[in-house]
């Protein structure tokens, strides 16, 4: 049906009142009739309260009685004797099953890429790997009796390498005064007789210890920047370059004071700058390697896990004190760090003062004029 445009609820055209509040219903002939229901009867509710207020039940509260007696966590009684934590051993003794972690070896270092102060051309350092590949390290050499007796006195001599502008005279036995120019190119000056010898000297032929050093001296004359390096190289090596830069040689570096093995770049930070007016001295120790005692593990210094029989150690120091030092064969970066073949005991040692630039400077091989003593 259609109310038209009416509101919902609006009563259709024609209807009356009456007649919406009308339904059909049936009456005994069966014809539809109409009843009206009742409109102005009021509503009476029925007699009495409303359902919820009919019930006799007390409320909730009322009739619930507790069970006599206290409530059941009143009841519990703790097990007798102490807790268990009194009665058993702890379950892990970490102190027993962890070492001590200050023998254990320092962990690697990371090195430079270039270093902060001064930096050799790249075709150098290419000129100088193509030299090592063309000349390999050469075999321990057995020195007579006379070299052997100047080695151990002291009276060892210098070689100038054709790279090297300045003065390099003998002062005295064992002592060398060297001088550079402005111009004066990377230049390793080498000793000529070696301070650490395979015959005389590894522990694997005496079953004891060797220690090698040697100090440089840096005069009050120089300038602030000190352009020297202090290490020891295996032979040949070229001499157009600085120790530690190539295979077989290590060298503590005064400019930057970076340490550097093998190591065409920047070096590690080891040390600080030289200074005009200081005594720099480097050493090595070469000790038989007890292989039969876990490394890291013993109460002396802290050891690596090389499996090489002889353990090498490295240190410096500045006006005759002690100045730091590292393990040859400590934990080293698997891409960055190069063997250390050459250094390790099997090879004849030479002492090797690297310079550039302007410096003035002395050797001191006598032992009689060390500020350190090893």
């Amino acid at each position: 049906m259609c109310f038209g445009n009416k509101l919902k609820g609006d009563a259709p055209t024609g209807l009356h009142d009456d007649t919406l509040n009308s339904r059909p219903v049936e009456t005994n002939k069966g014809r539809p009739t109409s009843v009206k229901m009742p409109q102005n009867d009021s509503y009476a509710p029925p007699a009495g309260p409303p359902p919820s207020h009919q019930s006799h039940q007390q409320p909730y509260n009322d009739q619930y009685v507790a069970p006599p007696g206290p409530p059941p966590s009143h009841e519990y009684a703790p097990p007798s004797g102490p807790p268990p934590s009194h009665t058993q051993a702890p379950y892990h003794d970490w102190q027993t099953a962890v070492p001590d972690t200050s023998l254990l070896p320092p962990p690697p270092s990371l090195g430079h890429q270039r270093s902060s102060a001064n930096n050799a051309t790249e075709e150098e350092a290419l000129q100088g790997k193509a030299w090592c590949e063309q000349n390999p390290l050469g075999p321990a050499i057995q020195f007579p009796q006379a070299a052997l007796e100047a080695l151990a006195a002291g009276n060892i001599g210098v070689i100038k390498p054709r790279s090297y502008n300045g003065d390099l005279t003998t002062l005295r036995p064992g002592v060398w005064a060297g001088k550079t120019k402005s111009n004066s190119k990377d230049s390793s000056i080498i000793s000529t007789l070696p301070l650490y010898s395979v015959y005389e000297h590894s522990p694997l032929r005496t079953e004891m210890g060797k220690t090698i050093y040697y100090e440089v001296r840096i005069s009050n004359r120089n300038r602030g920047e000190v352009s020297l390096g202090l290490g020891f190289v295996a032979q040949p090596y070229p001499t157009f370059r600085l120790p530690g830069w190539h295979r077989g040689s290590l060298g503590v570096h005064g400019d930057d004071g970076h340490k550097y093995i093998n190591d065409l770049w920047g070096g590690k930070d080891f040390t600080a700058p030289f200074r005009p007016g200081q005594t720099l001295g480097i050493g090595m120790t070469f000790t038989p390697r007890n292989s039969d005692k876990p490394p890291a593990y013993d109460s002396g210094p802290a050891q690596t896990t090389a499996t090489t029989p002889i353990n090498v150690e490295i240190f410096f120091t500045r006006d005759g004190r002690k100045d730091g030092g590292w393990n040859l064969h400590e934990e080293g970066d698997a891409v960055e760090d190069l063997p250390v073949t050459g250094l390790e005991g099997m090879h004849d040692l030479y002492a090797a003062v690297g310079s550039f630039e302007n410096v003035e400077f002395e050797i001191v091989f006598n032992e009689g004029e060390w500020m350190y003593h090893p």
